[in-house]
């Protein structure tokens, strides 16, 4: 269990170093990661109880969690932002391109 804590103590102290210049791939490998150890953790806690230490460390690294989800949205902000200025950008492009056909007439009424 011990391990484990450890594991997840050295994965979280360095995306917190890296958090500012981070990608996406990056926090996302960290997450999957701290899944695993956290699965691990869960099976070691039902075999046998945590300590008084054990969890400090926890609450410790469970510290980190507003820093790393507020770089999660920060990331997710900017992918939202592009994502609409790719589809404004596919909108004033579609609006000058020709909605008729090129073999189409057009007939103007005399008055």
């Amino acid at each position: 269990m011990d391990n484990c804590i450890l594991e997840l103590n050295k994965i979280t102290q360095d995306i917190i170093n890296k958090l500012d210049n981070c990608s996406y791939e990056e926090l996302n490998d960290f997450v999957e990661q701290r899944q695993i150890l956290i699965d691990q953790l869960e099976q070691h806690v039902k075999k046998q109880s945590i300590g008084v230490i054990q969890q400090h460390q926890l609450r410790e690294l469970l510290e980190a969690d507003p820093m790393i989800i507020a770089r999660m949205q920060q990331l997710k902000n900017e992918a939202a932002k592009w994502l609409q200025q790719r589809e404004q950008a596919k909108t004033q492009r579609s609006a000058y391109e020709a909605a008729y056909t090129p073999d189409s007439f057009l007939m103007d009424r005399r008055k």
